[in-house]
Protein backbone atom coordinates (compact mmCIF):
# COMPACT_ATOMS: atom_id res chain seq x y z
CA UNK A 1 0.00 0.00 0.00
CA UNK A 2 1.58 3.47 -0.90
CA UNK A 3 2.03 6.24 0.95
CA UNK A 4 -1.46 7.75 0.54
CA UNK A 5 -3.00 4.73 2.17
CA UNK A 6 -4.28 4.01 -1.24
CA UNK A 7 -4.21 0.46 -2.90
CA UNK A 8 -2.18 0.11 -6.17
CA UNK A 9 -3.65 -1.82 -8.66
CA UNK A 10 -2.39 -3.01 -11.82
CA UNK A 11 -4.81 -4.27 -14.56
CA UNK A 12 -3.73 -6.57 -17.06
CA UNK A 13 -5.72 -7.27 -19.81
CA UNK A 14 -7.83 -3.34 -19.40
CA UNK A 15 -9.25 -2.38 -22.35
CA UNK A 16 -11.30 -6.20 -22.59
CA UNK A 17 -14.78 -6.47 -21.02
CA UNK A 18 -13.15 -7.39 -17.11
CA UNK A 19 -10.64 -4.38 -17.81
CA UNK A 20 -12.98 -2.01 -18.73
CA UNK A 21 -15.40 -2.57 -15.91
CA UNK A 22 -11.98 -2.96 -13.22
CA UNK A 23 -11.25 0.38 -14.45
CA UNK A 24 -14.82 1.64 -14.03
CA UNK A 25 -14.44 0.47 -10.80
CA UNK A 26 -11.02 2.30 -9.21
CA UNK A 27 -12.46 5.07 -10.78
CA UNK A 28 -15.57 5.70 -8.67
CA UNK A 29 -13.35 4.67 -5.49
CA UNK A 30 -10.43 6.86 -6.34
CA UNK A 31 -10.07 7.89 -2.42
CA UNK A 32 -9.37 3.67 -2.11
CA UNK A 33 -7.48 2.83 -5.10
CA UNK A 34 -4.63 3.96 -7.55
CA UNK A 35 -4.43 2.81 -11.07
CA UNK A 36 -0.63 2.11 -11.24
CA UNK A 37 -0.39 0.10 -14.65
CA UNK A 38 -2.34 -1.15 -17.77
CA UNK A 39 -1.60 -3.52 -20.19
CA UNK A 40 -3.63 -4.73 -23.34
CA UNK A 41 -2.29 -6.52 -26.59
CA UNK A 42 -2.67 -4.53 -29.22
CA UNK A 43 -5.92 -2.09 -28.99
CA UNK A 44 -4.13 1.28 -29.54
CA UNK A 45 -6.68 3.63 -29.22
CA UNK A 46 -8.63 2.63 -26.36
CA UNK A 47 -5.55 2.39 -24.38
CA UNK A 48 -4.46 5.58 -24.62
CA UNK A 49 -7.46 6.77 -24.04
CA UNK A 50 -7.49 4.54 -21.00
CA UNK A 51 -3.50 6.25 -19.93
CA UNK A 52 -4.79 9.85 -20.49
CA UNK A 53 -7.67 9.54 -18.57
CA UNK A 54 -6.49 7.39 -15.47
CA UNK A 55 -2.87 8.41 -15.73
CA UNK A 56 -1.24 5.07 -14.67
CA UNK A 57 2.25 4.74 -14.23
CA UNK A 58 2.94 2.72 -16.31
CA UNK A 59 1.90 1.23 -20.19
CA UNK A 60 2.37 -1.94 -22.07
CA UNK A 61 1.25 -3.27 -25.22
CA UNK A 62 2.19 -6.72 -26.77
CA UNK A 63 2.39 -5.54 -30.69
CA UNK A 64 5.51 -3.92 -31.55
CA UNK A 65 3.41 -1.66 -34.25
CA UNK A 66 0.86 -1.00 -31.12
CA UNK A 67 3.91 0.15 -29.10
CA UNK A 68 5.32 2.27 -32.06
CA UNK A 69 2.14 3.97 -32.16
CA UNK A 70 2.39 4.36 -28.32
CA UNK A 71 5.24 6.37 -28.12
CA UNK A 72 4.04 8.91 -30.77
CA UNK A 73 0.59 9.38 -29.00
CA UNK A 74 1.59 9.51 -24.81
CA UNK A 75 4.38 11.20 -24.22
CA UNK A 76 5.83 12.13 -20.64
CA UNK A 77 5.28 10.58 -17.38
CA UNK A 78 3.87 7.07 -18.24
CA UNK A 79 6.74 4.50 -18.70
CA UNK A 80 5.82 2.23 -21.75
CA UNK A 81 6.79 -0.99 -22.10
CA UNK A 82 6.10 -3.70 -24.80
CA UNK A 83 6.25 -7.80 -25.32
CA UNK A 84 5.92 -10.53 -22.36
CA UNK A 85 9.35 -9.04 -20.31
CA UNK A 86 7.22 -5.53 -20.16
CA UNK A 87 3.87 -7.52 -19.05
CA UNK A 88 5.59 -9.63 -16.36
CA UNK A 89 7.36 -6.30 -15.50
CA UNK A 90 4.48 -4.71 -15.07
CA UNK A 91 2.79 -7.68 -12.87
CA UNK A 92 5.80 -6.68 -10.49
CA UNK A 93 5.52 -3.31 -10.30
CA UNK A 94 7.07 -1.83 -6.82
CA UNK A 95 3.98 -0.13 -6.45
CA UNK A 96 1.76 -2.38 -7.17
CA UNK A 97 -0.57 -3.91 -4.25
CA UNK A 98 -3.13 -6.13 -6.36
CA UNK A 99 -2.28 -7.56 -10.09
CA UNK A 100 -5.95 -8.12 -11.68
CA UNK A 101 -5.01 -10.69 -14.60
CA UNK A 102 -7.84 -10.51 -17.24
CA UNK A 103 -5.99 -10.88 -20.77
CA UNK A 104 -7.97 -13.53 -22.17
CA UNK A 105 -5.80 -16.78 -22.91
CA UNK A 106 -2.82 -18.80 -22.11
CA UNK A 107 -0.74 -15.61 -22.14
CA UNK A 108 -1.93 -14.73 -18.66
CA UNK A 109 0.46 -17.56 -17.49
CA UNK A 110 3.82 -16.00 -17.05
CA UNK A 111 2.50 -12.59 -15.66
CA UNK A 112 0.46 -14.38 -12.96
CA UNK A 113 3.46 -16.19 -12.01
CA UNK A 114 5.46 -13.19 -12.12
CA UNK A 115 2.77 -11.52 -9.79
CA UNK A 116 3.29 -14.60 -7.29
CA UNK A 117 6.63 -14.52 -7.35
CA UNK A 118 6.91 -10.81 -6.13
CA UNK A 119 4.17 -11.25 -3.24
CA UNK A 120 1.24 -9.25 -5.04
CA UNK A 121 -2.25 -10.32 -4.36
CA UNK A 122 -3.88 -11.95 -7.40
CA UNK A 123 -7.36 -10.61 -9.15
CA UNK A 124 -7.38 -13.65 -11.65
CA UNK A 125 -9.85 -13.20 -14.24
CA UNK A 126 -7.91 -15.17 -17.02
CA UNK A 127 -9.53 -18.69 -16.30
CA UNK A 128 -6.63 -20.49 -19.07
CA UNK A 129 -3.98 -19.42 -16.91
CA UNK A 130 -5.50 -22.52 -14.16
CA UNK A 131 -6.56 -24.58 -16.35
CA UNK A 132 -3.29 -24.92 -18.62
CA UNK A 133 -1.04 -24.49 -15.19
CA UNK A 134 -3.21 -25.19 -12.02
CA UNK A 135 -0.77 -27.39 -10.44
CA UNK A 136 2.18 -25.08 -10.36
CA UNK A 137 0.37 -22.10 -10.18
CA UNK A 138 -1.57 -23.21 -7.17
CA UNK A 139 2.10 -24.45 -5.58
CA UNK A 140 3.25 -21.55 -6.22
CA UNK A 141 0.62 -19.74 -4.37
CA UNK A 142 0.72 -21.42 -1.84
CA UNK A 143 4.80 -21.50 -1.29
CA UNK A 144 4.90 -17.84 -1.22
CA UNK A 145 1.93 -17.48 0.87
CA UNK A 146 0.05 -14.95 -1.31
CA UNK A 147 -3.75 -14.58 -1.80
CA UNK A 148 -5.63 -15.24 -5.36
CA UNK A 149 -8.92 -14.71 -5.65
CA UNK A 150 -11.20 -15.68 -8.52
CA UNK A 151 -12.49 -13.08 -10.14
CA UNK A 152 -15.15 -14.80 -12.77
CA UNK A 153 -18.39 -14.70 -11.30
CA UNK A 154 -19.38 -18.63 -10.20
CA UNK A 155 -15.79 -18.82 -8.60
CA UNK A 156 -16.60 -15.61 -6.57
CA UNK A 157 -19.61 -16.96 -5.68
CA UNK A 158 -17.95 -20.33 -4.78
CA UNK A 159 -15.25 -18.51 -2.42
CA UNK A 160 -18.01 -16.09 -0.79
CA UNK A 161 -20.00 -19.23 -0.09
CA UNK A 162 -17.30 -21.16 1.33
CA UNK A 163 -16.09 -18.36 3.56
CA UNK A 164 -14.82 -20.88 6.43
CA UNK A 165 -16.22 -24.07 5.50
CA UNK A 166 -13.82 -25.93 3.17
CA UNK A 167 -13.53 -28.60 5.22
CA UNK A 168 -17.48 -29.29 4.92
CA UNK A 169 -17.65 -29.22 1.57
CA UNK A 170 -19.62 -31.93 -0.28
CA UNK A 171 -19.59 -30.48 -3.58
CA UNK A 172 -19.34 -27.49 -5.94
CA UNK A 173 -22.31 -26.36 -8.33
CA UNK A 174 -21.50 -24.20 -11.15
CA UNK A 175 -24.25 -23.00 -12.82
CA UNK A 176 -24.53 -21.67 -16.77
CA UNK A 177 -26.58 -19.97 -18.40
CA UNK A 178 -26.48 -22.50 -21.39
CA UNK A 179 -25.59 -20.27 -23.80
CA UNK A 180 -27.44 -19.05 -26.97
CA UNK A 181 -28.49 -22.38 -28.66
CA UNK A 182 -29.45 -24.24 -25.30
CA UNK A 183 -32.58 -24.88 -27.22
CA UNK A 184 -31.20 -25.90 -30.32
CA UNK A 185 -31.49 -28.95 -32.27
CA UNK A 186 -28.13 -30.37 -33.95
CA UNK A 187 -29.53 -29.54 -37.26
CA UNK A 188 -29.76 -26.29 -36.21
CA UNK A 189 -26.62 -26.30 -34.53
CA UNK A 190 -25.01 -27.09 -37.92
CA UNK A 191 -26.25 -24.14 -39.10
CA UNK A 192 -25.09 -21.70 -36.82
CA UNK A 193 -23.17 -18.62 -37.26
CA UNK A 194 -20.95 -16.20 -36.01
CA UNK A 195 -22.85 -13.25 -35.68
CA UNK A 196 -25.60 -15.73 -33.94
CA UNK A 197 -22.79 -17.18 -31.38
CA UNK A 198 -22.07 -13.69 -30.65
CA UNK A 199 -25.25 -12.53 -29.13
CA UNK A 200 -25.26 -13.94 -25.53
CA UNK A 201 -28.33 -14.16 -23.74
CA UNK A 202 -27.59 -12.80 -20.00
CA UNK A 203 -23.96 -11.57 -20.29
CA UNK A 204 -21.93 -8.82 -22.09
CA UNK A 205 -18.48 -10.08 -22.84
CA UNK A 206 -15.63 -10.61 -25.74
CA UNK A 207 -15.98 -12.62 -28.31
CA UNK A 208 -13.50 -15.74 -27.33
CA UNK A 209 -15.51 -16.33 -24.10
CA UNK A 210 -18.78 -15.61 -25.66
CA UNK A 211 -17.96 -19.08 -28.19
CA UNK A 212 -16.97 -20.83 -25.36
CA UNK A 213 -19.96 -20.04 -23.60
CA UNK A 214 -22.00 -21.23 -26.49
CA UNK A 215 -19.81 -24.22 -26.95
CA UNK A 216 -20.66 -24.88 -22.98
CA UNK A 217 -16.27 -25.20 -23.41
CA UNK A 218 -16.19 -21.90 -20.89
CA UNK A 219 -17.88 -24.23 -18.15
CA UNK A 220 -15.77 -26.84 -18.77
CA UNK A 221 -12.65 -24.96 -18.32
CA UNK A 222 -14.22 -22.94 -14.99
CA UNK A 223 -14.56 -26.70 -13.86
CA UNK A 224 -11.05 -27.21 -14.09
CA UNK A 225 -10.57 -23.75 -12.33
CA UNK A 226 -12.81 -24.85 -9.65
CA UNK A 227 -10.53 -27.83 -9.20
CA UNK A 228 -7.69 -25.98 -8.92
CA UNK A 229 -9.30 -23.20 -6.03
CA UNK A 230 -10.32 -25.35 -4.23
CA UNK A 231 -9.00 -28.81 -4.21
CA UNK A 232 -12.18 -30.63 -4.86
CA UNK A 233 -12.26 -33.86 -6.97
CA UNK A 234 -13.49 -33.67 -10.19
CA UNK A 235 -16.38 -36.01 -9.01
CA UNK A 236 -17.54 -33.44 -6.69
CA UNK A 237 -17.62 -30.60 -9.18
CA UNK A 238 -21.23 -30.24 -10.79
CA UNK A 239 -22.95 -28.42 -13.94
CA UNK A 240 -26.33 -27.20 -14.03
CA UNK A 241 -28.11 -24.63 -16.53
CA UNK A 242 -29.70 -22.01 -14.83
CA UNK A 243 -30.42 -19.47 -17.47
CA UNK A 244 -31.91 -16.50 -15.39
CA UNK A 245 -28.37 -16.10 -14.18
CA UNK A 246 -29.14 -14.58 -11.05
CA UNK A 247 -27.84 -17.81 -8.87
CA UNK A 248 -24.32 -17.30 -9.76
CA UNK A 249 -22.93 -20.86 -8.34
CA UNK A 250 -23.80 -22.70 -5.07
CA UNK A 251 -22.07 -24.79 -2.65
CA UNK A 252 -23.62 -28.15 -0.96
CA UNK A 253 -21.99 -29.14 2.38
CA UNK A 254 -21.90 -32.75 4.14
CA UNK A 255 -24.75 -32.21 5.96
CA UNK A 256 -26.76 -31.79 2.76
CA UNK A 257 -27.49 -28.29 3.20
CA UNK A 258 -27.01 -25.71 -0.14
CA UNK A 259 -25.66 -21.96 -0.22
CA UNK A 260 -26.34 -19.71 -3.12
CA UNK A 261 -24.90 -16.44 -3.93
CA UNK A 262 -27.65 -14.49 -6.26
CA UNK A 263 -26.92 -11.32 -7.48
CA UNK A 264 -27.67 -9.26 -10.56
CA UNK A 265 -25.17 -10.59 -13.79
CA UNK A 266 -23.04 -7.53 -13.69
CA UNK A 267 -19.30 -8.38 -13.46
CA UNK A 268 -18.22 -5.21 -11.49
CA UNK A 269 -19.20 -6.83 -8.57
CA UNK A 270 -17.10 -9.83 -8.25
CA UNK A 271 -14.46 -7.58 -9.67
CA UNK A 272 -14.61 -5.39 -7.08
CA UNK A 273 -15.07 -8.06 -4.42
CA UNK A 274 -11.71 -9.49 -5.61
CA UNK A 275 -9.82 -5.67 -4.97
CA UNK A 276 -11.37 -4.99 -1.56
CA UNK A 277 -11.48 -7.82 0.20
CA UNK A 278 -12.09 -8.95 2.94
CA UNK A 279 -14.04 -5.31 3.10
CA UNK A 280 -16.78 -4.96 0.86
CA UNK A 281 -17.92 -1.15 -0.98
CA UNK A 282 -20.85 0.65 -2.29
CA UNK A 283 -21.77 -0.46 -5.77
CA UNK A 284 -23.86 1.66 -8.30
CA UNK A 285 -24.75 -1.76 -9.78
CA UNK A 286 -28.57 -2.57 -9.91
CA UNK A 287 -29.88 -3.72 -7.18
CA UNK A 288 -31.89 -7.50 -7.36
CA UNK A 289 -35.43 -7.06 -6.75
CA UNK A 290 -36.39 -10.66 -5.39
CA UNK A 291 -39.75 -9.85 -5.45
CA UNK A 292 -39.72 -9.31 -9.04
CA UNK A 293 -37.64 -12.76 -9.79
CA UNK A 294 -40.51 -15.05 -10.74
CA UNK A 295 -39.28 -18.49 -11.59
CA UNK A 296 -35.95 -20.03 -11.30
CA UNK A 297 -35.35 -22.73 -13.33
CA UNK A 298 -32.55 -25.46 -13.30
CA UNK A 299 -31.72 -28.14 -15.22
CA UNK A 300 -29.05 -30.79 -16.34
CA UNK A 301 -27.04 -29.75 -19.61
CA UNK A 302 -27.31 -31.26 -22.95
CA UNK A 303 -23.79 -33.39 -23.02
CA UNK A 304 -24.55 -34.93 -26.30
CA UNK A 305 -25.06 -31.73 -27.83
CA UNK A 306 -22.40 -29.69 -25.90
CA UNK A 307 -19.61 -32.00 -25.91
CA UNK A 308 -17.30 -29.69 -24.96
CA UNK A 309 -18.22 -30.17 -21.17
CA UNK A 310 -17.29 -33.70 -20.88
CA UNK A 311 -13.88 -33.37 -23.46
CA UNK A 312 -12.82 -30.41 -20.41
CA UNK A 313 -13.43 -33.37 -17.56
CA UNK A 314 -11.76 -35.56 -19.31
CA UNK A 315 -8.55 -33.57 -19.95
CA UNK A 316 -8.83 -32.85 -15.98
CA UNK A 317 -9.25 -36.12 -14.97
CA UNK A 318 -6.02 -36.81 -17.16
CA UNK A 319 -3.83 -34.07 -15.58
CA UNK A 320 -0.42 -33.45 -16.77
CA UNK A 321 -0.22 -31.60 -19.91
CA UNK A 322 -3.97 -32.28 -21.25
CA UNK A 323 -5.78 -29.43 -20.09
CA UNK A 324 -2.80 -26.80 -21.95
CA UNK A 325 -3.35 -29.35 -25.00
CA UNK A 326 -7.35 -28.83 -24.89
CA UNK A 327 -7.13 -25.20 -24.01
CA UNK A 328 -4.60 -24.24 -26.96
CA UNK A 329 -6.51 -26.37 -29.54
CA UNK A 330 -9.52 -24.45 -28.31
CA UNK A 331 -8.32 -20.97 -28.88
CA UNK A 332 -7.32 -22.27 -32.02
CA UNK A 333 -10.67 -23.55 -33.12
CA UNK A 334 -12.61 -20.36 -32.18
CA UNK A 335 -10.20 -18.39 -33.68
CA UNK A 336 -10.63 -19.81 -36.49
CA UNK A 337 -14.74 -19.92 -36.25
CA UNK A 338 -14.55 -16.04 -35.75
CA UNK A 339 -12.31 -15.84 -39.11
CA UNK A 340 -15.33 -18.19 -40.47
CA UNK A 341 -12.93 -20.73 -41.23
CA UNK A 342 -14.75 -23.29 -39.04
CA UNK A 343 -18.06 -24.29 -38.75
CA UNK A 344 -19.42 -23.80 -34.98
CA UNK A 345 -19.90 -27.90 -34.83
CA UNK A 346 -15.80 -28.36 -35.93
CA UNK A 347 -14.78 -26.41 -32.82
CA UNK A 348 -15.55 -28.88 -30.39
CA UNK A 349 -14.56 -32.16 -33.27
CA UNK A 350 -11.32 -29.94 -33.95
CA UNK A 351 -9.96 -30.18 -29.68
CA UNK A 352 -10.85 -33.94 -29.70
CA UNK A 353 -8.99 -34.57 -32.31
CA UNK A 354 -5.34 -32.96 -30.77
CA UNK A 355 -6.44 -34.07 -27.40
CA UNK A 356 -6.34 -37.88 -29.03
CA UNK A 357 -2.90 -37.20 -30.86
CA UNK A 358 -1.51 -36.35 -27.05
CA UNK A 359 0.36 -38.15 -24.99
CA UNK A 360 0.37 -36.01 -21.76
CA UNK A 361 3.15 -35.27 -19.82
CA UNK A 362 3.84 -33.77 -16.10
CA UNK A 363 3.05 -30.39 -15.96
CA UNK A 364 5.85 -29.54 -13.21
CA UNK A 365 7.43 -26.64 -14.70
CA UNK A 366 6.64 -23.85 -17.47
CA UNK A 367 8.29 -24.82 -20.10
CA UNK A 368 6.86 -28.50 -20.27
CA UNK A 369 3.31 -26.81 -20.04
CA UNK A 370 4.24 -24.07 -23.02
CA UNK A 371 5.90 -26.57 -25.32
CA UNK A 372 2.53 -28.49 -24.97
CA UNK A 373 0.74 -25.26 -25.43
CA UNK A 374 2.96 -24.58 -28.76
CA UNK A 375 2.66 -28.41 -29.82
CA UNK A 376 -1.31 -28.57 -29.35
CA UNK A 377 -1.48 -24.92 -31.45
CA UNK A 378 0.30 -26.13 -34.67
CA UNK A 379 -1.74 -29.68 -34.54
CA UNK A 380 -4.66 -27.61 -34.35
CA UNK A 381 -4.06 -25.83 -37.29
CA UNK A 382 -3.24 -28.66 -39.04
CA UNK A 383 -6.25 -30.62 -38.09
CA UNK A 384 -8.32 -27.31 -39.32
CA UNK A 385 -7.16 -27.18 -42.59
CA UNK A 386 -8.15 -30.32 -42.65
CA UNK A 387 -11.79 -30.33 -41.35
CA UNK A 388 -12.39 -27.29 -43.62
CA UNK A 389 -10.97 -29.09 -47.15
CA UNK A 390 -13.83 -32.02 -45.70
CA UNK A 391 -16.80 -29.65 -45.92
Amino acid sequence: MSCDGKIGVVVLGSTGSIGRQALDVIERHRDRFRLVGIAAYNETALLCEQARRCQPLAVNVHEDKAYKALQQQLNGGIRLSQGMQGLCELAAHPQADVVLVAVSGAIGIEPTLTAIAAGKRVALANKETLVAAGDLVMRRVEDEGILLLPVDSEHSAIFQCLAREREHLHKIWLTASGGPFRSYSPMQLENVTVAMTLKHPTWMMGPKITVDSATLMNKGLEVIEAHHLFAADYDHIEVVVHRESIVHSLVEFVDGSFLAHLGPHDMRIPIQYALTYPQRQESPVQRLDLCSLGELHFEKPDRLRFPALDLAYQAGKTGGTMPAVMNAANEVAVSAFLDEGLSFNSIVTAVAEVMERHLPLPADDLDTILDADHWARREAQNIIQQLSKRV
